[in-house]
């Protein structure tokens, strides 16, 4: 625990069905926050497990929700953070656990983390714009905003949320709902910070935030191209070229790697 990109690289080389996803939270906040007090956030996220072990046993579905939001909710005072949205201190799990405050994806990992100690099955749901989680039941699965102290989400409320963030004429389709497994809810936790730093301009930063995304998906092809063009702007030649190399290693073949080759060729040039 003493340096936490070495624990991210760690959790780069294990299956995702072995990640302690609020455990590689913690240490990407530690990276993004290193003042912060990362001990003492270890701590709540133990004693959340400790009270989510605790609940009632039930394969009743609507007692799992009423008692992960009496737990985070109610005990805790959990709930998203509307003032202040796009304050970076959202997306980092111990600015979250320290104010009780968060983006969506950063609140539904500690929703995860307490359904997982609890011994319920729950996952993310990629849902456009607004994260949402899936609690499992014995007769089916609730969709649960936790942005909103984990409202449950009819088809009625999807679509009004859907067009909230597509507009009037949005409709449900096939897709919506598809499930999310640890790294894909990190990666998305870690994609708001990078999309944040880029639009202040921050490009050295939003890099190493894609950086230490590849620590735990290094099989992320897309990643290796965004930190590659990131590269490429900074004028890090050689830099670009490996992400680029890395890149081509996982997708050799198609259009884009055409367009990487044509990247990499001229960047040697430049070398020569």
């Amino acid at each position: 625990m003493s340096d936490p990109r070495a624990a991210l690289d760690a959790i780069g080389l294990i299956p995702d069905t072995e990640i302690d996803i609020a455990n590689a939270a913690l240490q990407l906040a530690r990276v993004d926050a290193p003042d912060a007090d990362w001990e003492a956030a270890r701590e709540h996220l133990s004693e959340l497990a400790r009270q989510a072990a605790a609940l009632r046993a039930t394969d009743d579905l609507p007692t799992r929700v009423e008692s992960l939001a009496g737990l985070l909710v109610a005990r805790h005072g959990y709930s998203g953070d509307s003032d202040t949205y796009d304050d970076l201190a959202n997306a980092n799990l111990i600015r979250v656990i320290e104010r009780r405050r968060g983006l969506p994806v950063a609140l539904g990992i500690l929703w995860l983390h307490a359904a997982r100690a609890a011994g319920w099955s729950a996952h993310g749901v990629d849902f456009p714009a607004h994260f949402l989680i899936a609690l499992e039941g014995r007769h089916g699965r609730a969709v649960l905003d936790v942005f909103h102290e984990g409202a449950p989400l009819g088809s009625p409320e999807l679509r009004e949320l859907l067009r909230n963030i597509e507009g009037e004429n949005a409709e449900l389709r096939p897709g919506l709902l598809r499930p999310m497994n640890a790294r894909g809810v990190l990666l998305r936790l870690q994609n708001n910070i990078a999309l944040r730093r880029l639009r202040t301009g921050e490009l050295t930063g939003a890099l190493e935030c894609i950086t230490d995304m590849l620590r735990i998906a290094p099989d992320q092809a897309d990643l290796w191209q965004q930190a590659g063009l990131m590269n490429q702007r900074l004028d890090r030649v050689a830099a670009a070229l490996r992400c680029y190399q890395h890149y081509l290693a996982l997708v050799p073949q198609g259009p884009a790697a055409d367009r990487i080759r044509l990247q990499v060729d001229e960047l040697r040039q430049r070398l020569n």
